[in-house]
């Protein structure tokens, strides 16, 4: 075990070094300068065609695949997790305050890598022999890019991420924090979710968006009223909160001190870290779930994968860290943890102190919910990972192993799966990166083509599809359907 902490801190140390830091910033800003600042300046039709499209019902219609909200849903299922909660807590343990501002840099700039990610997901994608759509970084690496080894090391490296991010990391907390609050053994919790993760996962993604689309808005709507609450009443710290993030984010302030260059790289770079641990972008994750979506333009996708880094990381992971550093559980002058206090345990005595004994509770119910959602998320994303690699029969063998290592997740060190899981979404990015960037092109032809048919009216082909035989069908479905909303309304 010795030997594998070492390699792994070698290989996470090497990762995570500035080359990454600077590729994984690097990736954002480019396309949020090519797109002419998507995110902001045209944030209302972003919002319009994802949250909004939530209440009219359009985002929940479907063809027979998979409707965008559920697509969505499953989507941040996998996202939204244990990052959100005790990956802000270690944040702030080991980068101070400041790391929440590099967190909100990481998602400004993630929110246009995640659609680039996920509008080369739509165009890349293929079908299946069932007739539904599938896709995701393999794919455009594969069919883009035309390069099979990039695909090969990327499906590789998502099957490795999907046991540490998507299960061991995620279990464990939950395990850790039901035993802390409940007094339930790790191994019963470990027992029950194995049985709960097969009759869910062996129905595929189906099954697992049906789930989904149900926990997700109950998970955010319970920890969000919570962590609202706890913020309103400890207002008059708000302005404070925000001038030790935005102080501690350049000087020496960050936690552990030191000198100046090597406070300020720890802040940065945990600040990213914990970002794209919760948000993903970079990782090529999400495209999976999102190229199975029944829409036909990629940019609308792409949207989705806008709105998701939003939701996770400025909303729920903005929270979180208001809720720590208004509740007086950190210093807010030095950046340091009080005495006593330990990382994954922040949180939840930052809820204690508002809300006494219930507050390790609120904690325990959200990790559960957080952190099961990502699980299922995640199992889609390894099932994929090994079908592309080894066929139906793999996927198959790989659901088993991936439902009987929750066990082992419940059981195990937390440092350890926090550490693997660091390793195996720097491992995923490389390639995905990569990818991302060298078929960034083709990313602003299809954003340029999407505003030129919907804002300016140009009668242009769409483009839909990087298969001709694809693009034809859909716009065949496209003109079917038209003409039936045509029909519909002459009645």
């Amino acid at each position: 075990m010795d030997d594998i902490l070492q390699v792994n801190e070698r290989l996470r140390g090497l990762i995570w070094g500035a080359p990454m830091l600077i590729l994984l910033l690097g990736t954002g800003l480019y396309f949020t300068a090519v797109t002419g600042v998507f995110q902001v300046r045209y944030c209302m039709l972003w919002l319009r065609k994802t949250l909004f499209s939530c209440f009219t019902g359009a985002a929940r219609r479907t063809s027979g695949g998979v409707s965008p909200f559920a697509a969505m849903c499953t989507a941040l299922a996998a996202t939204v997790g244990t990052g959100n909660i005790a990956g802000v807590a270690t944040a702030l343990t080991l980068g101070g305050p400041g790391a929440v501002f590099w967190l909100w840099v990481s998602a400004f700039v993630g929110m246009m890598t995640a659609f680039a990610e996920n509008t080369l997901g739509m165009l890349y994608r293929e079908k299946g022999s069932d007739g539904n759509w599938r896709g995701g970084a393999m794919l455009y690496l594969k069919n883009g890019l035309r390069s099979p080894l990039l695909a090969g090391a990327f499906a590789l490296f998502c099957v490795l991420a999907s046991f540490g991010i998507g299960n061991m990391s995620q279990i464990n907390s939950i395990s850790g924090n039901m035993n802390a609050a409940f007094g339930v053994p790790t191994l019963v919790t470990g027992l029950c979710l194995m049985v709960v993760t097969a009759l869910i996962v062996i129905g595929g993604l189906k099954r697992v968006a049906a789930v989904t689309e149900k926990l997700v808005p109950l998970m955010a709507l319970f920890y969000i009223a919570g962590a609202l609450v706890i913020v309103v009443l400890h207002a008059v710290n708000i302005p404070a909160a925000f001038a030790a993030i935005f102080k501690g984010a350049f000087n020496l302030n960050a936690a552990g001190g030191g000198a100046l260059g090597y406070g300020i790289s720890q802040t940065i770079t945990w600040g990213f870290k914990r970002g794209a641990f919760s948000n993903e972008a970079g990782l090529g994750s999400a495209v999976m779930v999102n190229s199975a979506s029944n829409v036909k333009e990629p940019v609308h996708q792409g949207m989705w994968g806008v709105f998701e880094v939003f939701a996770d990381t400025i909303v729920v992971c903005t929270l979180t860290a208001l809720v720590i550093l208004t509740t007086g559980v950190v210093d807010l002058q030095s950046g340091a943890v009080l005495v006593g206090v330990q990382d994954n345990a922040l949180v939840g005595q930052a809820f204690t102190a508002a809300f006494g004994s219930f507050g390790p509770k609120f904690i325990a119910i959200s990790i559960l919910l957080f952190a099961y959602s990502t699980t299922l998320g995640w199992s889609h994303y390894g099932t994929k990972a090994v079908e592309y690699l080894f066929g139906a029969t793999g996927s198959r063998i790989y659901k088993v192993v991936f439902v009987c290592m929750t066990v082992v997740g419940a059981t195990m060190k937390l440092g350890l799966a926090w550490d693997l899981s660091d390793t195996f979404n720097g491992l995923m990015m490389i390639p995905n990166l990569i990818g991302v960037l060298a078929l960034s092109g083709t990313v602003v032809a299809i954003t340029r083509n999407y505003f030129d048919r919907r804002v300016k009216g140009k009668d242009i082909e769409p483009m839909w599809s990087a298969f001709p035989e694809y693009q034809k069908q859909e716009e065949a479905e496209a003109a079917a359907e038209e003409a039936e909303l045509e029909k519909a309304a002459n009645k």
